[in-house]
């Protein structure tokens, strides 16, 4: 049936319920209700507050109760309705039914003044006790709460970054995070609700009686003895009906705010925590006895009690020296079966493919809580190679290291040491531009990322240093911009399969369509891969994949030849490549190849199904390096980038030339400058 209704009416069964229960407390602000129906929302009342606070007493944790603020709006609108109806009844009837009456004669005993004394304990304590209490409580947390957010979004992405949890996890975590925010943020106005409904429960019951004893008198006849006596009970009976499920509700809510944001399970811990030293029975133990012995008070009773505990802490001793040795044979147990594990040897293969080691002298920088902000800065970094490059980099791990020196710290690309460098703690890297003609004393060292020369100085000589013009920099940023440079120039090698899949399937979604007719039908995922990564390899960014794709897809099928497909690519992508080197609309100065040279490479190049190769004889290759080697002195002696420009069938042959002699130097085909580009010989490769 209820499958049926919801088909019906998209409607659940318990959406139903909770729009009837807050429905019927509006009713019942306007509408009379029988007495009968008053007992049957009172009981219901009392059981839903009940279950309430046996569920805020077992969640491990608020946010399992996390729409409880509005549930406590609920419950309160509810019960003042209900207080409502009953004195409806009370000032027209006189008989508001069997709860009302019962808590009015049986709790109060039927006697005015002892119900109403009970009443009136039941709202110190509410409103005293429980109630300030909760919300200060609730008050404190928030703030805290809210204060704590922005460290526990840095601590998340310092996880992130270290490679301690991934994206998914810490998404999960910025998602709790934000909900106990948003929780602890309700829990401190809710608070109000349960502060606004005490204070209502005893305006209604004052009026409850004095509007009772008028009507008694007035309408009745009766006497003002006979009417207070009378309307008296019955609204102290309204009263403590309604002030008890109040009372639940705020216990409830102080239970729950006092929890904070730790999961655990709350008998165990409370009574663990309670009764969990047997040093502290033992001395209650023995407090009882001698106050049983010394004093007047029960003998019997205390020394019980007394003889009780010390029972219970002799069995707590034997059972936690029990647990104590248990708990050391299951250690031994674990770490004797882990390392007979087979899956043990095979976690140790595993290779990181970036780490950043450091001595302990660098930890500050790394470490959160003490100021130091390199790890956002290897988010940053990160980031800034996917925007530059167009690719993901892998997780990069930060580890100290007690066998580096304490101010050293080594970059390794897939466990092999890439590049080291070593700071000097407290101080600053002053680095000359080129144009400062007036020295400053510090310590003489180099700028690891490019082996300038430069100098340490210390937090007074900065100020100055800037005014003069070197460039300063902090050791987090030193570290940041060499392990910066390291990715970019290993960033082809770090480049996978799985990576180019991701990128693949991102694309996918976009272009399904292209997609399919590149792969896997003309290229494979490796094929791929290898044009990605050359392109990688000379610092020209794939970011712009769909472009990369289109441009395969059109000469696929001509060639398979990666190094081949690589240059139509680089061609297609002619105005990124352009706008990177080049400044357009004018004379950009750069070193040409001659002619015959280019004739003569192309001569000697032989076709393999493995690949190119050239046959050039060595002496020739090192003559035609050596004219390279002096035309890039020039360019390097008039404060340029050298930048060789050839001719497209030549280009990526001179680069494989190139690379044992510079590595970095960047070649570029004519078909790979964009038609607003002036070029300027100022030298030619000739021999």
């Amino acid at each position: 049936m209820g499958e049926t209704l919801e088909k019906r009416t998209g409607l659940k069964i318990t959406d139903i319920g909770v729009a009837a229960y807050l429905l019927a407390a509006v009713v019942f602000f306007i509408v009379p209700i029988p007495s009968w129906l008053l007992d049957i929302c009172l009981a219901i009342n009392i059981a839903v507050a009940m279950t309430v606070m046996i569920n805020s007493l077992f969640v491990k944790e608020p946010l399992d109760m996390s729409f409880y603020p509005t549930l406590l709006l609920l419950t309160t609108i509810f019960r003042i309705s209900l207080n409502v109806g009953s004195t409806r009844l009370i000032l027209t009837t006189g008989k508001p039914g069997n709860v009302v009456e019962t808590f009015g004669s049986f709790v109060g005993g039927g006697d005015l003044i002892m119900g109403a004394i009970v009443f009136i304990i039941l709202l110190i304590i509410q409103f005293i006790v429980i109630n300030k209490g909760t919300e200060r409580v609730s008050e404190v947390t928030a703030r805290f709460t809210l204060d704590a957010m922005p460290g526990k979004q840095m601590a998340i992405e310092a996880d992130v970054s270290s490679g301690a949890i991934d994206d998914k996890e810490a998404k999960r975590q910025r998602d709790k995070l934000q909900e106990e925010s948003s929780f602890f943020g309700a829990m401190d106005g809710a608070t109000k609700y349960v502060k606004g409904d005490a204070a209502a429960g005893l305006i209604i019951t004052v009026i409850n009686l004095a509007g009772g004893t008028i009507m008694g008198i007035t309408r009745q006849g009766m006497d003002f003895g006979s009417a207070l006596n009378q309307f008296g009970v019955l609204t102290i009976g309204d009263g403590i009906s309604s002030s008890i499920p109040s009372l639940l509700i705020s216990l409830s809510t102080g239970v729950l705010v006092t929890k904070g944001a730790k999961q655990a399970d709350f008998s165990g811990q409370l009574i663990k925590q309670l009764f969990g030293y047997p040093k502290v029975l033992n001395v209650v133990g023995l407090v009882l006895i001698l106050l049983g012995i010394v004093t007047p008070l029960n003998i019997v009773l205390f020394c019980s009690f007394g003889i009780a505990l010390l029972v219970v802490a002799h069995n707590l001793s034997k059972t936690i020296g029990k647990e104590s040795i248990k708990e050391e044979v299951e250690q031994e147990e674990t770490e004797a079966e882990e390392i007979r594990k087979p899956e043990n040897v095979v976690s140790l293969l595993s290779v990181d493919p970036i780490e950043l080691e450091f001595g302990y002298g660098i930890i500050p920088l790394a470490d959160v809580n003490q100021g130091g902000d390199l790890l956002d800065r290897v988010v940053m970094i990160r980031r800034q190679i996917a925007l530059e490059l167009g690719t993901v980099v892998p997780i990069i791990r930060l580890r100290d290291n007690i066998q580096l020196n304490p101010n050293q710290y080594v970059i390794k690309i897939k466990g092999i040491q890439i590049a080291e460098g070593e700071i000097l703690f407290d101080h600053y890297m002053a680095m000359n531009p080129g144009y400062v003609q007036e020295e400053i004393t510090g310590i003489p060292t180099f700028e690891p990322s490019f082996h300038l020369p430069a100098q340490w100085i210390t937090e007074g000589q900065r100020e100055r240093a800037e005014s003069l013009g070197y460039t300063v920099v902090d050791p987090p940023s030193i570290i940041a911009t060499h392990l910066t440079e390291v990715i970019r120039s290993h960033i082809a090698e770090l480049l996978t399969r799985q990576d180019v899949q991701n990128l693949v399937d991102n694309l996918k979604q976009t272009n399904p369509v292209l997609v399919e007719e590149l792969t896997p039908a003309e290229l494979n995922l490796g094929e791929i891969q290898k044009v990605l990564a050359n392109l990688l390899a000379e610092g020209v960014s794939i970011r712009d994949l769909l472009s990369i794709f289109e441009i395969l897809a059109d000469h696929a099928a001509a060639t398979r030849d990666t190094d081949v497909l690589t240059e139509y690519v680089r061609q297609g992508l002619k105005r990124a490549i352009s706008s990177k080197y080049f400044e357009p609309n004018e004379a950009n100065q750069v070193i040409t190849v001659d002619p015959k040279i280019e004739q003569e490479i192309m001569s000697s190049v032989k076709q393999t199904e493995q690949g190119a190769y050239i046959t050039l004889d060595p002496e020739r290759i090192r003559l035609i390096m050596e004219s390279l080697k002096a035309e890039v002195a020039k360019m390097e002696e008039l404060g340029r980038t050298p930048i060789v420009v050839c001719s497209p069938i030549v280009r990526m042959y001179f680069k494989k030339l190139s690379e044992d002699y510079l590595e970095d130097l960047i070649v570029v085909s004519y078909n790979e400058v964009d038609s607003d580009v002036e070029l300027q010989s100022v030298g030619m490769v000739a021999a």
